[in-house]
């Protein structure tokens, strides 16, 4: 987790993401971030086209996944290749630090799917009880 809790991983690396300054802030709001952990998940399944997986990440903007696929290609997360041909083709694919990031992220992603029956029952309680938002 972070550089400054001592037992966890990473503690003796000395990047906290805590610290505004740390670059791996950056990184956690690529990865975690609406699109990133999307894009992710996507690829995660295999490499795709720019345009399949923009339909696999239903709503995303074709400039939205741009820079997020800019930006996980630039922290070393995602491949991009493009290929030689007429019309051009762009494959991306997961780099062996984005398969582990995005097996992480996945788990949380099942966490949540699994927990919906639980939010949703709470979010009704809450609503319930502060009058509907």
């Amino acid at each position: 987790m972070s550089g400054s809790i001592q037992g966890q991983p990473g503690a003796e690396c000395g990047f906290d993401v805590f610290a505004r300054a740390c670059p791996s802030r950056g990184t956690l709001e690529h990865v975690t971030g609406r699109w990133g952990g999307l894009a992710l998940g996507a690829l995660y399944e295999g490499s795709l086209r720019f345009n399949e997986l923009r339909r696999r990440v239903d709503g995303v903007s074709e400039k939205m996944l741009s820079q997020t696929l800019q930006a996980l290609e630039r922290d070393g997360l995602v491949h991009r290749e493009a290929q030689p041909v007429n019309p051009p083709r762009v494959d991306y694919q997961l780099t062996d630090l984005g398969r582990r990031v995005a097996e992480r992220l996945l788990a949380l992603i099942d966490c949540v799917e699994g927990a919906m029956d639980e939010v949703l029952a709470a979010r009704a309680r809450y609503d319930e009880t502060r009058g509907a938002r």
